[in-house]
Formats: structure tokens, sequence, C-alpha cells
């Protein structure tokens, strides 16, 4: 599937700079870029999940902690 990606000419550049830098196309950067996003908020969430999970179970022990 193709897509058009729309770029202002600020975004542009830092594309091109980002591309430069790893020695790839722009297409390439912008797609691990992508990717990294999505990895990364995928990691986020299951930390944030993780932590409240933690926080429910433990809550007794951390309040005792915080005093």
């Amino acid at each position: 599937m193709a897509m058009t990606l729309r770029l202002d000419p600020e975004d542009e550049r830092a594309l091109a700079l980002l591309a430069e830098a790893e020695g790839v196309s722009k297409q390439e950067a912008t797609v691990r870029a992508i990717r990294e996003a999505a990895a990364r908020r995928v990691r986020e969430d299951k930390i944030r999940d993780l932590s409240a999970t933690a926080r429910a179970r433990y809550s007794d022990l951390l309040d005792r902690l915080g005093r």
C-alpha cells in the first residue's frame, strides 16, 4: 500500500538530517521512526499497567513505608 507523506519544510529538513545520520533513505528513516514510536508506546503502556498493578497490590506496604 502506497502513501504520500506531506511534510512542512522544517519537518522535511529534520527527516533529511535523520536519514543522513542513520545512513538510510528518508523512506527508511520514516519507517524506523514509526516502528520505534509504536514500540515505545507499547512499552510505556505495559509499564504503566504493571506499575498500577504493583501499586494496588502493595498499597498497604507503600503506605507504611511512606510514614
